[in-house]
């Protein structure tokens, strides 16, 4: 028997739309405040590195909000509930060997090629055309995996709770990120993973908080 959503249609594309707009608006509105009051010019260098000036503290917002994938909420939910706390805790720590080999290769990239722009320019640089052919294939490749993946589990959340059509989302989703990365560049992609990751801490609380209160008491504990 099919489940009804609990939404509307009209809903999803107003979220879907509403939603991708908002952040399109915030971020051409924070690129216009920046160019005007702290001279920022939006040349192909600050759209491509942000002008360089990107602190830890953003880097680490967006790399929260870049590995949030929908199988990152879906199957650390999964193994919980079926090898308790241990299962998102291992889930998890698979994904922190990347990120350690990979910020102590950036330390090292950042010495030896500053002013690189990508990965690629220095495997060019260092390895030559052949292997900067195929480590292009292979990023293209990722990031074709990578964005069907996002779109498609972005998708079925918004079909599941209000009925809109698969397709639909999936090819309405990205427009506000485009409008959002055209107008600001690399700097408001960011800015708005910052935002994305303080809205999954809050949605985190907000889920955990009751959760607690049901299950953490001396009693159930012993």
């Amino acid at each position: 028997m099919p489940i009804t959503p609990p939404l509307s249609t009209g809903f999803g594309y107003g979220i879907v739309l509403g939603l991708g707009f908002a952040f399109a608006l915030g971020m051409i509105t924070t690129t216009y405040v920046l160019k005007r009051y702290q001279a920022e010019v939006q040349t192909s260098e600050m759209f491509s590195t942000a002008g360089r000036t990107v602190k830890s503290g953003l880097v680490a917002s967006a790399v929260v909000s870049s590995w949030t994938w929908a199988a990152t909420l879906l199957q650390s939910s999964g193994v919980a509930y079926r090898y308790g706390v241990s299962g998102p805790f291992w889930y998890a720590s698979g994904a922190t060997v990347q990120i350690l080999l990979f910020a102590t290769l950036a330390i090292e990239l950042k010495r030896k090629a500053p002013n690189a722009h990508t990965f690629l320019e220095v495997i060019r640089a260092r390895y030559g055309v052949y292997a900067h052919l195929v480590f292009t294939v292979f990023g293209l490749m990722t990031n074709v995996l990578v964005t069907a993946i996002l779109l498609t589990g972005g998708s079925a959340v918004v079909t599941a709770l209000t009925g809109m059509p698969t397709a639909a989302a999936c090819f309405l989703l990205p427009i506000g990120v485009v409008l959002y990365t055209i107008a600001g560049g690399i700097k408001a992609t960011f800015l708005t993973d910052y935002v994305h990751t303080v809205m999954i801490l809050i949605i985190i609380f907000i889920f955990v908080s009751p959760c607690t209160r049901e299950i953490l008491t001396q009693y159930k504990i012993y």
